[in-house]
This record gives C-alpha cells, sequence and structure tokens, in this order.
C-alpha cells in the first residue's frame, strides 16, 4: 500500500459515504462532491412546513449491515440513532379485508396456517434456507468486487452456491412450498419492487424473505436521512470534505488515468476517482467515447428496475386505518408486473406502496398531523406529466377511501410529487430508475457493469448499478468493497 492518495467521489449517497469513510480511514485524504444542495443522494429530506419526509429510502431491513459499518469505526447504531422494530411489520390491504403481518416468527407461523394448513411448519423449513442464502448471500458473495468469475471458483464457495438456488427462480421456490396465493404475493412482494419479475428472479433472493421476516422491519426515529447525517459524522471525523452544489461535468484523463474532475467550471486534482453518481451518466456523459467500458447498446439492452412514481402529503388530522407500512395488494399482482417489466405501459390498477412515519415518529409531523410518502412502482420507459400525477393520486386515495372509509383530499396540507423526469433531472437516473439493474441471473455478481473500469487504472464505479446491487444495505457494502480494492491496487 502506496502512501496518502487524494480521491475524489462524485455524489454523496450511501455508497459515496460508505466509501469515503472507508477510505479516510486508510489514511486517504477524500472529497465528496454532490451535485445537489443537501447530502444523501436518493435518501435526502423534504421539509416544509413542520413536515419531514423522506424523499426515498423508507425500508429499514438487514440491520446487521448497518452495524457493522458502525462498528468498523468503534461506534455503533445505538450511538448514532435510535432504531426502533415495527410491529406488525406492515399492514396488506387484500381485495378483501386488510392483514397485519406479525413481526414475531410464532406469530408469523399462525397467521400462514390462517390461509393454508401446515404452512407454518413449511414457512419456518423456508426461512431456514433463506438463512443460509443470507448468510452466503451476504457474507461470501456479496463482499467480492465481481471483477472475474474466478472469485467464485474457489472449492469452498462453490459447495456453498449450490445452496444458493443461482438458477431456480423464486416464482418456482416459493411455490414449492406455499399454494395459497396470498401467500405467494406476501413472499414475492420484496422481488417485485426491488427489479425484476418474480420468474426471473433467482431463488438466492428469497434471502430478502430472510431479512423481512426473520431479521425484521425497522425504522430510525427522525427518518432514513438520520443515518445518513450519522455516516457524514463519521466521514467528517476522519477529515473527509463535503462539497454541496457541485456538479462534476467532466472527467479529465491523460495516457490510461484520471487526472481530475471539471466542477462547476474549476479543475480539482486527484489521484483516484470514485463515481457513486449513475454508472451510466458517468461513463456516457463524462468521458469521452474511447474510454467508456459499455456502449450504448450494452446499456439499453440492461433490465431496469422499477422507476416510481412518489408522492409526498402532509395532512392536517390523523388517518385511522393504516400502520407505518401499508402494502396495496388489491389488485392483480401478475398483471401490474407484466406492466412495468413486459409492455412497458402505465398501470391501469397498480399496486402502490404508503409509508405513514407519523405513526411511529412524532417528529416527523406536527402534533394532530399525519405525514404520508405514497409509491407506485412502474415502467422505465414512460414519460410522465402533471395530468398523468394527478390521475393516479386520485386513483390511489380513491382506493385508500375504499379500505380505510376516509377520503384524504380534504385535509391535504402538503401535496408534492417526485417522478420519472425527476429521477432524471435530479440524479441523473439511467431511463429514470428509482432501483438501479434488476436481480436477474444474468445481471448478478460479475454479470453486473463491473466495479473497475478496466481502461482507466484509477476510475471505480459504486451504487446500484454495479456489485452488489440495489437497496441501502448493499450500497453500504458497495462502498466497502470498493475502497478494499483501492487498498489492494494502490
Amino acid at each position: 500500500m502506496g502512501g496518502q492518495l487524494k480521491i475524489a467521489i462524485i455524489g454523496s449517497g450511501f455508497s459515496a459515504l460508505s466509501n469515503a469513510c472507508y477510505l479516510a480511514k486508510n489514511g486517504h485524504k477524500v472529497e465528496v462532491f454532490e451535485k445537489n444542495n443537501s447530502l444523501g443522494g436518493r435518501a435526502r429530506i423534504k421539509q416544509i412546513k413542520g413536515f419531514t419526509f423522506d424523499m426515498g429510502p423508507s425500508w429499514y431491513w438487514m440491520p446487521d449491515v448497518f452495524e457493522n459499518f458502525f462498528n468498523d469505526f468503534n461506534t455503533s447504531v445505538e450511538d448514532s440513532y435510535k432504531l426502533v422494530r415495527l410491529d406488525p411489520s406492515y399492514r396488506v390491504f387484500w381485495k378483501d379485508q386488510p392483514d397485519d403481518i406479525p413481526a414475531k416468527i410464532e406469530e408469523l407461523t399462525h397467521y400462514f396456517e390462517k390461509y393454508e394448513k401446515g404452512s407454518g411448519d413449511k414457512l419456518k423449513k423456508f426461512l431456514s434456507e433463506a438463512k443460509i442464502k443470507y448468510e452466503v448471500g451476504m457474507g461470501d458473495f456479496v463482499t467480492k468486487p465481481s471483477l472475474s468469475f474466478t472469485e467464485f471458483i474457489s472449492l469452498d464457495i462453490a459447495k456453498k452456491a449450490t445452496n444458493l438456488d443461482l438458477f431456480k427462480s423464486i416464482s418456482k421456490h416459493i411455490r414449492q412450498y406455499f399454494k395459497h396465493p396470498k401467500l405467494i404475493e406476501l413472499l414475492e412482494f420484496p422481488v417485485l419492487f426491488l427489479g425484476a419479475k418474480p420468474k426471473n428472479t433467482p431463488a438466492l433472493y428469497s434471502l430478502m424473505n430472510y431479512a423481512d421476516m426473520a431479521l425484521g422491519t425497522w425504522y430510525p426515529l427522525g427518518g432514513m436521512n438520520k443515518i445518513v447525517q450519522s455516516m457524514v459524522s463519521v466521514a467528517k471525523n476522519l477529515g473527509v470534505q463535503f462539497h454541496t452544489n457541485s456538479n462534476v461535468t467532466e472527467i479529465i484523463t491523460s495516457d490510461n488515468k484520471c487526472t481530475s474532475i471539471r466542477v462547476n467550471q474549476q479543475i480539482h486534482h486527484a489521484d483516484i476517482i470514485v463515481s457513486g453518481a449513475d454508472y451510466h451518466h458517468t461513463e456516457q456523459k463524462l468521458l469521452p467515447e474511447s474510454l467508456r467500458m459499455y456502449s450504448k447498446d450494452y446499456w439499453n439492452k440492461r433490465t431496469m428496475a422499477p422507476s416510481s412514481l412518489l408522492y409526498y402529503i402532509g395532512l392536517n388530522r390523523k388517518l385511522d386505518g393504516i400502520k407505518h407500512h401499508n402494502l396495496f395488494f388489491d389488485e392483480d399482482f401478475s398483471v401490474h408486473a407484466e406492466e412495468i417489466y413486459d409492455t412497458h405501459k402505465w398501470p391501469k390498477n397498480p399496486l402502490f406502496y404508503i409509508c405513514c412515519p407519523s405513526k411511529t415518529d412524532k417528529n416527523v409531523a406536527p402534533d394532530g398531523k399525519e405525514n404520508l410518502f405514497f409509491l407506485i412502482p412502474v415502467s422505465t420507459e414512460l414519460k410522465d406529466n402533471e395530468e398523468i400525477k394527478d390521475a393516479y393520486f386520485d386513483q390511489i386515495c380513491n382506493r385508500l377511501e375504499k379500505h380505510t372509509g376516509t377520503d384524504i383530499r380534504p385535509f391535504i396540507e402538503i401535496k408534492e410529487s417526485f417522478a420519472h423526469s425527476d429521477f432524471v433531472s435530479e440524479y441523473n437516473s439511467f431511463k429514470g430508475n428509482a432501483y438501479g439493474l434488476a436481480n436477474t441471473l444474468r445481471q448478478t455478481a460479475f454479470l453486473k457493469p463491473r466495479c473497475k473500469n478496466d481502461k482507466l487504472e484509477n476510475l471505480y464505479y459504486i451504487g446500484q448499478l454495479t456489485v452488489p446491487g440495489p437497496g441501502v444495505p448493499p450500497a453500504i457494502v458497495s462502498g466497502k468493497i470498493v475502497a478494499n480494492l483501492i487498498h489492494q491496487n494502490h
């Protein structure tokens, strides 16, 4: 390992914050350049009239990944923010009646039994198998830079890989255990919202069910941005410098090396550049064509995880009938999946999700008021406009009224939306994707865009379009993988 290097990181999302901390811990001079006016990438907050909205991620799964991160810097989650386990984990609105999904395994097995005799024991077996996938997947597999197939061919890993069901779909895997459509939909929902149709997603991703049902659904008081604030604090204590309103418009190169970045017409020199910005944007907009790893054609053939229609709503009263997390499965799951991934149409009757953090946290809304976040997963191939956004908002309000008996529209104090075009303008997001690449077999591990540029010896990539993939915990891991790679290579 050489001496201190000057490292420039583009973007300040979870992968960038993680990467900055590990690089600074290794003794490097690290500067982070963020195009927007606040840190956190998609996990920024919007504050209006006493309401605090998390703009992006709202699910806190895989608590061990967060704990491991803070432990690496001699601190802990407990020292950083207050974590609450949600019970019930979430509420599901079916066509007939809503169900609360219990946090405790024994209660969850009873819930499964209610729909299908014998399924309680099957759930335990399913989750014990998913636990192996979680431990191997989030251990040996996820921590590899995936630069070559050879990383995965040691005998030990080959043995473990046989337990991972990489070549069987999660759809088929779930149906080998359960028959009732409600139980199947419940187990398939994490993959639909995170990236691909269940029939195209490897059974490996039942590790998400283990994360959901065994490790639990949590919430950091103050919202997801509390994690950002805590990671920024760790980084600053290590000497990391942050620059907001600093849009990087070019990576300047010479003799197969990056030499600097252009930020707001100024040149900043760096020994190493790490891009936590959108991978496609970095390649196609910041580098000359000869130094790109992937062609336009390559990118256009990628299967993208969904984009999202989001609404941030402040109500001037409390709303009965919902929990912190609410999944509306009151329409056809398979039809909506087809509209997202196959026909790329605006969905006729989409499934959707409502987060109401003010059910758990009195600080995110003024007294007696409610903070709501609505999300509809949609195809990345669409163009939004105000008329479309208004029509879907009305549809959600109508369905919410049908299930809770309350029309929220007369009580709306704040209403803002965020859609495909905003993902592009705010985050340079490829095709307006919200989550990155779909978790299909053809886009797993070393089949994802590589985290190191082959043509430039000092350019690295982190975040949801490279390994390990979409989601907050994988983004945190991504930052660590690349910090370790830089440690080995320089």
